[in-house]
């Protein structure tokens, strides 16, 4: 296992210079950059508009060192690689901030939706998928099948508005608020208060969050309990006599839980947990709108810092998931 997971961080290296350099390339051969945006500015600032303006070179130079652009890419590339290393993103063309500062100022709102559907997935998903493999082809498998694929099929622009429209005073009840994470006077509150008012203005984007997890886990859960169902050490339970219950709930939910179980490497990307769609709708300031709004506004520093995290978790997340594999199923040993 120690020699397998030398490999897979020696091939996490190579991956990771993939990611990283084609987004750079991307990203710089991309037009409307800061500097076509600065003179912009500037021509907006002297009155002249869009119009053609001179602008001396000397300008043009300062510009383009300001910003690093008097390099060629390969050097900026290094450049930025050897600054990774000493954990150093730079500063944010847009907010005028540290990347490191204005990355983790959205981490609450993605970090407490990613954590809660996770976890609201597992727990809803896992008793759901075992009772539609112990009633497989029943009445109960069947309706709560259609339901399942009905709401996978909504995108999740649908699902908000129509949450919206229904029960945040768009039309119908006002039961929730229409977006945010909290109220205006939530510093006033107790703690409980607090609590409930955090649950209060997540009810609706956590389930756009979580709708389209169901039926994958749920769909999952549920095969992996029917292949189990069928061993023959299953077989040999009940032919012993023992309960439905305890057949079911001790001897095959546990290896049925093993395709499950692997996937839990992936909770790293909870960090960066974000929708746009999502975000927008629900007037949520996290990672999602971040993204979009750095890309429009072509800040390059904030577009690579989110690039590195969100490679190294994925990377890291596939790692733990085989290290998981092997815990939770003896048989399997990486070599």
């Amino acid at each position: 296992m120690f020699v397998y997971l030398i490999r897979r961080i020696l091939v996490a290296i190579p991956t990771f210079l993939g990611i990283t350099l084609v987004t750079f390339l991307i990203i710089n051969a991309a037009p409307g950059g800061p500097i076509e945006q600065k003179i912009q500015k500037l021509r907006m600032g002297s009155g002249e508009g869009g119009k053609s303006t001179n602008i001396s070179q000397e300008v043009l130079d300062g510009l383009a060192k300001q910003y690093g652009f008097d390099k060629p890419v390969h050097e900026r590339y290094w450049i930025w690689l050897k600054n990774i290393s000493k954990l150093d993103f730079g500063e944010s063309f847009t907010y005028q901030e540290p990347v490191i500062d204005v990355i983790t100022s959205k981490f609450p709102v993605s970090l407490s939706f990613g954590i809660a559907s996770l976890i609201l997935t597992y727990l809803v998903c896992i008793p759901l998928g075992v009772q539609k493999a112990i009633k497989a082809g029943g009445a109960f498998d069947q309706i709560s099948g259609l339901v399942l694929y009905f709401l996978y099929s909504i995108p999740p622009l649908v699902l908000g508005i129509f949450l919206i429209v229904w029960f945040a005073g768009g039309s119908y009840w006002d039961w929730f608020p229409i977006g945010g994470i909290k109220s205006d006077d939530y510093d006033s509150f107790t703690t409980m208060g607090k609590i409930w008012d955090r649950t209060y203005h997540f009810v609706l984007p956590l389930t756009c969050y979580m709708i389209g997890n169901f039926t994958e886990l749920s769909m999952l859960v549920r095969n992996s309990m029917l292949d189990v169902i069928k061993s023959d050490y299953i077989r040999t339970a009940r032919a012993k006599g023992l309960s439905n219950r305890l057949v079911y709930y001790k001897h095959a939910l546990r290896n049925a839980l093993i395709p499950v179980a692997t996937g839990l490497g992936g909770f790293l990307r909870v960090f960066l947990a974000g929708s746009l769609i999502i975000e927008t709708i629900f007037n949520l300031d996290g990672i999602g709108l971040l993204s979009y709004s750095s890309v429009l506004s072509r800040d390059y520093n904030v577009i690579m810092g989110i690039t590195f995290i969100s490679a190294m978790l994925l990377l890291v997340g596939n790692i733990l998931s085989d290290i998981i594999y092997v815990m939770v199923d003896p048989r399997i040993d990486f070599k």
